[in-house]
């Protein structure tokens, strides 16, 4: 059972109060005034003094007190709550919204409860003239009051994610000698199936950008995945963590047809060689100083789709001199770039503006309307 501080708690803990008006619940109270053909409609969370409406139909105000209010009987009830003609209740003859203004008679209202289970608020239909309430309506309220009870938690849920996979980046750029970083990732909803790592070695950076299939909680949880495979014993070479990523990824989302594509790879701080890992990637270039340009990928199936073994991961070598840049997106930036000829934009904007310019340019790309996926960017330059 739960009580009166618990629920406040748990009201609180929702962040929904004195937010602004939220269309995905508006649209269902719409729905409901449509449906019920009541004059008045609202979502109605009940705080310590007060009833605040998240969203309402012909009631006017935001909020509303608390004292004597139906919303509130129903909290406390802990149930759905139909009164057919309140004028004729003896419970609710007297209530001053029924005797005075808006003078009401009908009242049908469903709890909205906390992730926790607490009874947080209603979703009523009000009317001033008395009708009936029929089971089928009953079941109709309860559905709808799912749906608002969705949408107000859904936000928080995600938000919680999303601050969990932010906490999962780098804190900030490795400061590594002989080598200029630049990285970001722009995430198209509230979550990133994209991710991109950096961990300084002796002598030399290990760098991983992936990208899990599709958009949202899923992949961002599957990426989450790889990224811990990848930093698990970060001695072993990189082609034994890639083909360790992707036979967790092959045991338990094989059934799932969901696949990865990633890059890992080490750079020498004191020679510039660089070996790679790609599987089915293929969006590394290295960027020469003379501003020509090369694709740098091995051959390999993406994470997920049977190709563990090592021998399968080999990796390709090159060498960054002075000036030259490895520079690695997720496939999201072929979206925003030139249909005919992204990789050589790319390189372009890598040549024209450095590690930390073109990471810019790419974030500014990913605010474009054409963007329908998550970008995720990392620029490296070999500095002496």
């Amino acid at each position: 059972m739960f009580t009166e501080e618990r629920r406040l708690a748990a009201l609180e803990e929702m962040g929904v109060l004195d937010t602004p008006p939220d269309e995905r619940v508006d649209r269902v109270a719409r729905l409901a005034k449509e449906m019920f053909g009541v004059p008045m409609v609202s979502v109605s969370l009940v705080d310590r003094d007060r009833q605040w409406r998240k969203s309402q139909i012909g009631l006017g105000a935001t909020e509303a007190p608390r004292e004597d209010s139906f919303c509130d009987y129903t909290v406390r009830q802990n149930r759905m709550v139909v009164v057919e003609d309140a004028s004729a209740a003896e419970e609710f003859a007297d209530n001053p919204f029924v005797a005075g203004d808006p003078h009401l008679r009908f009242y049908a209202g469903h709890p909205l409860y906390a992730p926790g289970g607490e009874p947080v608020g209603t979703l009523c239909v009000i009317d001033t003239q008395p009708r009936d309430f029929t089971e089928s309506q009953s079941a109709l309220l309860r559905d709808l009051a799912g749906w608002v009870q969705a949408e107000l938690t859904r936000d928080d849920e995600l938000d919680h994610a999303a601050i969990i996979q932010r906490a999962l980046e780098p804190k900030r750029l490795p400061r590594v000698p002989g080598l200029e970083i630049a990285a970001a990732a722009v995430a198209r909803g509230h979550l990133s199936g994209d991710f991109y790592d950096l961990m300084p070695r002796e002598g030399a950076l290990r760098l991983t950008l992936a990208d899990a299939m599709g958009k949202g909680a899923g992949p961002a949880i599957v990426a989450a995945g790889v990224r811990a495979a990848l930093r698990t014993a970060p001695e072993r070479g990189i082609a034994a963590a890639m083909a360790g990523a992707d036979r967790l990824v092959e045991e338990d989302l094989g059934d799932t047809g969901m696949f990865v594509t990633a890059v890992h790879a080490d750079i020498d701080t004191r020679t510039g060689a660089i070996d790679l890992v790609d599987a089915g990637h293929g969006l590394g270039l290295v960027v020469r100083a003379d501003g020509t340009w090369e694709h740098l990928r091995s051959a390999g199936l993406p994470l997920g789709m049977g190709a563990g073994d090592v021998a399968e991961r080999e990796p390709v070598r090159t060498v960054l001199g002075p000036g030259d840049c490895f520079a690695c997106s997720s496939d999201g930036l072929l979206d925003v770039l030139d249909p005919e000829a992204p990789f050589a934009q790319f390189a372009q904007i890598v040549g024209e503006h450095g590690p930390e310019g073109a990471v810019r340019a790419v974030v500014g790309l990913a605010r474009d309307a054409k963007a329908s996926d998550d970008i995720t960017v990392l620029v490296v330059r070999r500095t002496a």
